[in-house]
């Protein structure tokens, strides 16, 4: 498993303290590796946006001993390449490493042992001498330090350091992600011990500062497959039919005291990680699973925000306090689902205080929903593919998880209880960690504009929230509605964690924070740690809030990167052995070089190359996402339907290949032709990737409040 050093809370993501500002003619930021050998630098200053225009281009032969990951001074280059746009330079410098470990198949060549790194790090394999120390074998699964990384002159050494197993054998495919990630292994023994005396000293018994909620009607709704139930709602009508809403989320700083080496552990791991085949928690299961999971029956500590609004639903009054519940009633999204569909359905056993519970829920809901909408909130529909799995964690399949009402229901609540308590905090002058999401870069939306024109939309600008929100409307239902929703989401910036009063773009939000997980995300536990001193008549300081959400919104990302690159390789696996299976795709890229496409009912990414294209001259737009051909009818843009068969898979390289079935444009009317790109001729591509980014990561950035 990960060094204690790693899993402790060390930084492998390249942030380093004290880094040296960059000189005039030069940027900082983080590099990432082609498969070409050559590489791409996203500057510091962008890297909460979508756009990778201002990334810095790095020739092979410039990269220095960069590897993926690292953060790197560059040196830019005076003069554009006539080759390609944007910047280009070299690098002069590497500030701070990733890591030092990678995850890689050893193999003998000369009477010597090498390691081809997975994925596209390194184009060469690693010397790593005579490992006979840990009994290695060829096509064995591997860690390796790396003591001397390569260069485009030499060759990179390292050492063994442990083997995971045979490449393809059961488990070891999460392994090696887990490895690779620097994920979090084991907790330790302080850590554990912390927990159990949590767990002594909790009795059950509500204290006198406490408020006592037990006889509410309280239920909980939750995926099938949950282990942990971290919120709670109850709903009531007063006078003037006025509702009263509920929000009770676990007290899980109750069990986690400030600086003790369970709050250690939870910040050195930032997040819960769902990996397809385990969940890697931020607490351990004592926490997680049992003190702090609200479930039926059992009596457990709160922190309830109620929320007062108008029969329009319109909040009047907000207030968090300390409490303790008792869930009357445990629901699937299922069940509910079956309830919205026949209130008065008697296969699902429920008191009718339940179920008259379950139908103001769902009448608020709707109605807070509507008010959100009307403000200009976004809603991207993206379909959310879940692999399937067998019992040695191969992909047996996939199916579509639907968002459905019971769903919304729980959104909507959760997003409202986000949004007071924010407006709490930030009304009292308390330091706390908000979701901060940005305004989108005007030149992108300008770009989105002329691309959803091209599509045949009639818009006005859309720098206009109003008309984009309008936008994803019309596209709703239409041949061309993955190409718009795919683009809107490309010209969106990241969400991140931080204090500043930045606002949250996609809700429509001027004040917004994390609250409502604190079993699976840090954040939240900060803010919950914010509120208890604003109980005490005192305010959070500010003092380490950016380096704390930067530090947050790292492990997040990694946390995302690390599922998705499993989901990856568990499909690329799969499909090893389905050379020629045939599936329709959509279109999620397009280059110079060829077009990247989904499959849609497997979520797996790949590259169809322009090698694989009809021959005929084709001119890449980059501006409309689009790659077309002279003849009429042949083209490809962004957002198409495709039927493409599996050509080659690459398990070492982590790379798919695809090829058309059907060799006419997808559009229907094909992507227009530009008289500016330049135009491209069937031939060699360079560099590809297999498995993008899941639909799951791409539709919400988190399961309850975004």
């Amino acid at each position: 498993m990960p060094r204690d050093d790693e899993r402790r809370g060390r930084r492998g993501d390249g942030s380093a303290g004290g880094r040296p500002s960059p000189r005039p003619g030069e940027v900082t930021g983080v590099f990432r590796r082609a498969a070409g050998g050559y590489g791409f630098v996203r500057p510091a200053e962008a890297a909460a946006r979508a756009s990778r225009d201002a990334d810095v281009h790095i020739a092979a032969k410039d990269c220095l001993d960069a590897a993926d990951g690292d953060t790197v001074r560059v040196r830019l280059a005076r003069h554009a390449d006539v080759r390609r746009p944007g910047p280009s330079g070299t690098i002069v410098e590497v500030i701070a490493r990733r890591t030092t470990r990678f995850v890689g198949s050893f193999f003998v060549a000369a009477g010597s042992g090498w390691v081809q790194i997975d994925g596209t790090a390194f184009p060469r394999p690693i010397a790593v001498g005579d490992p006979g120390a840990k009994a290695v074998a060829v096509d064995d699964k591997v860690v390796v330090e790396v003591v001397r990384f390569p260069t485009a002159l030499r060759d990179g050494e390292g050492v063994v350091v442990e083997v995971l197993g045979r490449g393809g054998d059961p488990g070891v495919d999460t392994l090696s992600i887990i490895h690779e990630f620097g994920l979090p292994g084991p907790f330790p023994e302080p850590v554990l011990r912390c927990a159990r005396e949590q767990a002594e000293r909790f009795d059950g018994t509500v204290p006198a500062d406490r408020r006592d909620l037990s006889a509410r009607t309280v239920v909980t709704i939750d995926p099938v497959d949950a282990r942990d139930f971290d919120d709670a709602i109850s709903l009531e009508r007063l006078e003037r039919d006025h509702w009263l809403l509920g929000v009770h989320i676990a007290d899980v700083s109750w069990f986690v005291p400030a600086g003790s080496p369970l709050d250690q552990e939870a910040l050195a791991r930032g997040t819960s990680v769902y990996l397809p085949d385990r969940v890697i928690p931020m607490l351990p299961e004592i926490v997680s699973n049992n003190l702090a999971s609200l479930q039926p029956g059992k009596t457990r500590y709160t922190r309830t925000c109620w929320i007062e609004f108008t029969p329009d639903g319109i909040p009047v009054h907000a207030e968090v306090e300390r409490s303790a519940i008792r869930s009357a009633r445990r629901f699937t999204y299922e069940e509910v689902d079956l309830f919205l569909a026949d209130p008065d359905t008697r296969s699902l056993e429920m008191t009718d205080a339940v179920r008259a519970l379950l139908g103001r829920m769902r009448d608020l809901a709707r109605i807070l929903r509507r008010r959100r909408l009307a403000r200009g909130s976004l809603e991207l529909e993206m379909p959310e593919v879940k692999v399937d799995l067998d019992r040695d964690g191969r992909v047996s399949g996939a199916h579509v998880v639907a968002h459905t009402e019971s769903h919304r229901i729980i959104e909507e609540f959760m997003l409202a209880a986000n949004e007071a308590v924010a407006a709490r905090l930030a009304g009292a002058g308390a330091g706390f960690l908000r979701r901060v999401h940005a305004p989108p870069d005007p030149r992108r939306l300008r770009q989105l504009t002329e691309f959803v024109s091209e599509l045949g939309f009639e818009v006005d600008s859309l720098e206009s929230r109003f008309e984009l929100q309008r936008l994803l409307g019309l596209a709703r239902g239409r041949g061309e509605e993955h190409a718009v929703h795919f683009a809107v989401l490309r010209s969106l910036a990241r969400a991140v964690y931080g204090p500043q009063p930045e606002g949250h773009y996609a809700l429509a939000s001027d004040c917004y924070c994390h609250f409502t997980s604190p079993i699976r995300r840090y954040p939240d536990l900060v803010v919950h740690r914010a509120l208890d001193l604003l109980a005490r008549g005192r305010r959070a300081p500010e003092e380490g809030l950016v380096d704390l959400g930067i530090h947050c919104s790292q492990l997040e990302r990694r946390a995302e990167a690390a599922e998705r690159e499993l989901v990856k390789l568990k499909i690329l696996h799969h499909l090893a052995s389905r050379i020629g299976t045939e599936m329709d795709a959509v279109v999620t890229g397009v280059e110079a070089f060829g077009i990247f496409v989904q499959g849609i009912a497997l979520p797996a990414e790949g590259l169809v190359a322009l090698d694989d294209l009809p021959a005929d001259t084709y001119r890449f737009d980059r501006a409309s996402h689009s790659l077309a051909g002279r003849r009429p009818g042949r083209g490809w843009r962004l957002g198409d339907r495709v039927r493409v068969a599996v050509k080659k898979v690459d398990l070492d390289r982590r790379t798919l290949e695809y090829r058309l079935v059907d060799a006419a444009g997808a559009g229907p009317r094909g992507a227009r032709r530009s008289a500016r790109p330049k135009p491209h001729r069937r031939g060699r591509a360079g560099g590809a990737r297999a498995g993008g980014k899941p639909p799951r990561a791409a539709r919400k950035q988190g399961r309850r409040g975004r």
